[in-house]
């Protein structure tokens, strides 16, 4: 016989169960046909329009089948329930369809009110809302529904085709549930198995007890009824035999992203409705636990809806709702700095702690697009003890080796790490919006490639991206899967709760280890999307940088510290930092919203850096006119230095120091001067005098004749394209280049596989575009600088750009302006050099790291673009070259040629992406040496953090010249990165780390005035150990790429 089940039991089963039981739930429906409806816009807040007595009279009538809506429209409908008699203390719902498909392609999302308080949302996957038992007992309700249309793709208007007061039968309703997921879970098992064979037969034996002759009458109800007793009597029978198997413990989860394809401010509404269906659950489900991370969502709904927030709480409380993930946000960890990242803790856990009285330990990130190998130590020093992603398994070439392992950082640190195993609909990859199905009870287990170390796994389910969460038939199949024959056990269980028993159970010393990033094998092309978006990040990072130390020193002398004004703006920077936002992944609404957010953060900060700058020179007094030069970065610095015209500079202005006049240059804007010896963390002075101070005129140190270049360190020559011909060190007495043009442009067609503005294919140099032609070249000047100006056209795009070579700084840079207006173009700019190394350096948060130039194995063929922050450096013994940048991201760098992505413009989901005006700079960097002895790092610095300055007036009995170091270190390869006043507002913050890959037994720290006491704390500023004070300093031990922060008490 073809078929080993001839009577086709469970098929028969299934049609029993969908065409026949399942309707039968509903008892009695009554119709809710006529509504009061008004339609307005997300921004317009109408908190009173859900109150049972709010006056709806002048709203329109609407009734069943009309349409609202359009793109991105709020509605509220309103309408009083009779409650018929007969339903009156019955297990009651309400049925919602405010807004199907209708070939669109996303539904209506609904906030579903009774008599003025939040319920539950109404969703695709939540169309029923299961009602309490004190409103079933109502014989009247007001129902209000506040619906949003929606923007993926909506229909052109919203049909709202269904409202219905229903009856539900609960223990028919669980007797669907209870059936189908035996029916599922038998169908998982071999054929063979007996097991599946009893499985079978029990289903059999109870439908045979249902009674279908007189269907929906009483004897076909009170059959059901026996056939649930029946059914549930022969699980526990069988539950009772003892089996070696997993446990799955299921958590409920939701994710919500920030914005995606949805504005934030759909986001906050999101979090309103799928925390009201988690609070709805909660009350059917005694054993249902929830999380959410992200505390900037709380933060919203705090804000937003009180009365929802409040019952979150009251689960917090409870222990049935837990706040994990120790994040503001789930932030990309490519991107941001060391310095962000620490701060997403930091505000995260403060936030838990203040607000819920809890502390966290798991850092929670599913869906981020790779992890940088300096997140190991970041977490453990912010208290995190585990792990958690899904998203490496995404790969697109290789599957990665491990599910639960030890995942060690670039200064060793390690931190216990689990890969949830979820299957996704049957792929490869695993997912966090699980279902909580008896395919994927036994899919997680299926997956998981360390059963030989551990047996307990964990789900997170619920729908997620855009929020949902859990539904009741999740719920309800985990009832049933407690323990099922052949079924993997399933018990509920926090997030946190699962992993500490993960930790404590699993065999930890025979678990793998994983050295390094975790780079992402997909979504490469978010290190470049979004240009814009990338480069204001960037720039609104040093400006709080910036601030934080001007305004902690102006705080130490006596100075109000704008700590308020500082964390509102922190917030919304750590929002923007979200893994859609700033990776360039969502839609233009959201890009226009950041770009108004980044905006006003600039004017912000601005009026606080200047306010910093004006306090602090308040202070310095000197007996001439000055000007003021504040260094923010941590170390002694020899920098060119744009001191704008105003305040007593003009353009024949002559700028001194101790040692006579500076090198300088009349500009447009203002005096570029060169200037030695800027302190670590403080300023120093120049005097601002007239012409009859000025140096005998010199020659020309950088010219420009015959087409080339010739300054101190090099002698340049162009192609006709304007490209770099040669390149040669006249200091190092060595040629840069290899014989191949060099600040060569090219284009890509673009058009990956799958996620448009997410990916980069390895495909794309398969179809290079014509070069760039060049359209002019001017000299623009030359003496201490040359500034050589050109311009190319590539199809409807214009480059320009002004290539600066310095006669006192190596660094070559190029300032680039791109009207951008090309579609599905990559573009990057190549350097060919002649360097031999089969490694790169790349620069991440709080040290560097090295990545093959060659091909060699699948791992490093995936790694054709990859991440880093501001160099990257391609070395020999002997010599090489960096490329540094001011707010790019992605790298290519393969075999001799420094590659640098500038611009990728995609069409979806944001159909304007990067096509618009873009400003720039990229810096070549020829140096002796490694990256580590040329100190890359620094000349990076250099060029990120330009040196700030500020006119004084003379004082009379002033000094000639001032000059402070608010702190320096005595150690080469220690980079001081953070000053700011500690969150407690007693002392102040130092955060500094190794980077350069070694260790130091005696490192030192030293302060401009008398210290009374030195902690070190956790990145958080949690103190741990008491620091020796030594006159104004402390010694200290250091690892190699290791961060240290300590406060200091002055």
């Amino acid at each position: 016989m073809k078929v080993k089940d001839p009577h086709f039991i469970l098929e028969k089963i299934d049609k029993y169960i969908q065409e026949d039981i399942r309707p039968s739930r509903v008892r009695a429906a009554v119709d809710l046909e006529n509504w009061k409806y008004y339609e307005t816009s997300m921004e317009e807040k109408m908190d009173t329009a859900c109150a049972a007595d709010f006056d709806d009279s002048a709203w329109q009538d609407f009734k069943l089948w009309d349409t609202w809506g359009g793109y991105d429209r709020v509605a509220w409908f309103r309408t009083k329930v009779e409650v018929p008699e007969e339903l009156t203390g019955k297990t009651l719902a309400v049925r919602l369809l405010v807004g199907p498909r209708d070939g669109g392609e996303s539904t209506a999302e609904t906030l579903l009110y009774i008599d003025g308080k939040p319920v539950q949302g109404i969703d695709i996957w939540h169309e029923e809302a299961l009602l309490e038992e004190a409103l079933c007992r109502k014989k009247e309700m007001q129902i209000a529904l506040k619906a949003w249309s929606g923007v993926l793709v909506p229909p052109r208007f919203r049909t709202f085709k269904l409202a219905q007061l229903l009856w539900i039968d609960g223990r028919v309703d669980r007797f669907c549930f209870m059936a189908d997921t035996v029916r599922r879970c038998a169908l998982l098992l071999d054929e063979n198995d007996l097991r599946r064979i009893r499985l079978t037969k029990l289903l059999n034996q109870t439908f045979e007890k249902i009674a279908f002759l007189n269907y929906k009458e009483e004897t076909y109800y009170q059959s059901i009824y026996k056939a649930l007793d029946f059914l549930q009597a022969g699980l526990d029978e069988m539950g009772r035999t003892e089996e070696i198997k997993p446990v799955v413990y299921g958590v409920g989860h939701s994710h919500i992203d920030m914005a995606w394809l949805w504005r934030l401010s759909a986001t906050r509404e999101k979090a309103s409705r799928t925390f009201s269906t988690v609070l709805n659950l909660m009350k059917q489900y005694p054993e249902y636990r929830y999380m959410h991370s992200s505390p900037q969502l709380y933060q919203f709904l705090k804000e937003d809806y009180p009365e929802i927030y409040e019952q979150v709480k009251e689960r917090i409380r409870e222990g049935r709702w837990e706040i994990t993930g120790g994040m503001w946000v789930e932030p990309d960890t490519n991107i941001p700095s060391g310095e962000s990242l620490v701060r997403q803790f930091l505000y995260g856990k403060r936030f838990i702690r203040e607000e819920f009285g809890k502390e966290t330990t798991l850092c929670w990130l599913p869906d981020v697009f790779g992890y940088s190998a300096a997140f190991p130590q970041i977490m453990k020093k912010s208290g995190m003890k585990y792990f958690m992603t899904t998203k490496i398994s995404w790969n697109q070439y290789n599957h990665f080796p491990y599910d639960t392992f030890w995942w060690k950082g670039i200064d060793g640190s390690e931190i216990f790490t689990h890969f949830i195993t979820t299957p996704e609909d049957g792929s490869w990859f695993y997912t966090y919006n699980g279902h909580m199905d008896p395919e994927e009870v036994t899919g997680v287990w299926e997956n998981y490639k360390d059963k030989d170390k551990n047996d307990e796994l964990l789900i997170a389910y619920g729908w997620g991206d855009g929020g949902g969460g859990p539904t009741r038939e999740m719920l309800e199949q985990s009832r049933v899967m407690k323990n099922i024959p052949g079924i993997p056990r399933v018990e509920m269980s926090s997030a946190e709760g699962y992993f500490r028993r993960l930790y404590d159970h699993a065999d930890k010393e025979n678990l793998g280890k994983w050295d390094g990033e975790l780079y992402f094998e997909l979504h490469r092309g978010t290190y470049t999307s979004q240009a814009e978006t990338k480069r204001y990040n960037r720039k609104t990072e040093i400006l709080l940088h910036n601030i934080e130390l001007l305004a902690a020193l102006a705080h130490l002398d006596g100075v109000v510290y704008p700590r308020e004004t500082l964390d509102s703006i922190w917030e919304r920077v750590l929002l923007n930092q979200f893994h859609d936002i700033l990776p360039g992944s969502s839609i233009r609404q959201v890009y226009e919203d950041t770009a108004r957010d980044y905006e006003a953060i600039r004017e912000k900060g601005a009026v606080l850096l200047e306010e910093a700058k004006e306090k602090l020179s308040e202070k310095i007094r000197v007996n001439r006119n000055s000007v003021v030069l504040y260094n923010t970065a941590g170390y002694e610095r020899s920098d060119y230095v744009c001191i704008p015209y105003g305040g007593g500079v003009e353009r024949d202005t002559v700028l001194l120091d101790e040692d006579g006049p500076v090198s300088q240059t009349a500009g447009e804007d203002g005096i570029l001067a060169y200037v030695e010896k800027l302190p670590a963390f403080g300023y120093k002075t120049l005097q601002i005098a007239g012409q009859e101070a000025a140096a005998e005129p010199g020659e020309k140190r950088v010219s420009v004749c015959c087409d080339a270049v010739i300054s101190p360190f090099y002698r340049i020559t162009f192609n006709a394209n304007g490209e770099i011909e040669t390149l040669y060190d006249r200091e190092a007495e060595r040629q840069v280049d290899c014989g191949r043009p060099m600040n060569v442009f090219a284009a890509f067609e673009d058009k990956p596989q799958r996620f448009d503005a997410w990916d980069v294919d390895v495909y794309y140099k398969e179809k290079p575009y014509s070069p760039f032609v060049l359209t002019k070249r001017e000299v623009v000047s030359q003496g201490e600088t040359a500034v050589i100006r050109s311009s190319w056209k590539f199809n409807r795009s214009v480059l320009t750009q002004d290539m600066i070579v310095y006669a006192d700084d190596r660094r070559i840079d190029f300032v680039t302006t791109v009207d951008w207006k090309e579609k599905q173009v990559f573009l990057k700019a190549y350097f060919p050099v002649d360097v031999h190394a089969g490694e790169a350096s790349y620069e991440i948060q709080f040290g560097n790291i090295r990545r093959p130039t060659h091909t060699n194995t699948e791992w490093d063929f995936a790694r054709f673009e990859v991440p880093g922050h501001r160099w990257a450096d391609l070395s020999q013994g002997d010599y090489g070259v960096a490329i540094l940048n001011d707010c790019k991201y992605g790298y290519d760098v393969h075999e001799n040629v420094l590659g640098l992505s500038l611009l990728k413009s995609a069409v979806r989901p944001d159909e304007t992406a990067d096509r618009k005006v873009h400003h720039f700079t990229y810096s070549l960097y020829p140096h002796r040496g490694t990256a580590e002895t040329a100190d890359v790092t620094k000349a990076a610095i250099n060029l990120n953090m330009p040196v700030l300055t500020q006119c004084v007036p003379a004082a009379g009995q002033g000094e000639s010249f001032v000059r402070s170091s608010f702190v320096h270190t005595d150690c080469g390869h220690i980079l001081l990165d953070t000053v700011k006043l500690a969150e407690d507002g007693k002392s102040c913050v130092i955060r500094l780390y190794e980077y350069k890959n070694c260790s130091d037994d005696k490192a030192g720290l030293f302060f401009d005035r008398t210290v009374k006491r030195v902690t070190e704390t956790n990145l958080c500023e949690e103190e741990e150990r008491e620091m020796a004070v030594n006159g104004n300093g402390i010694a200290f031990a250091i690892g190699c790429y290791e961060i240290k922060t300590f406060k200091v008490y002055f």
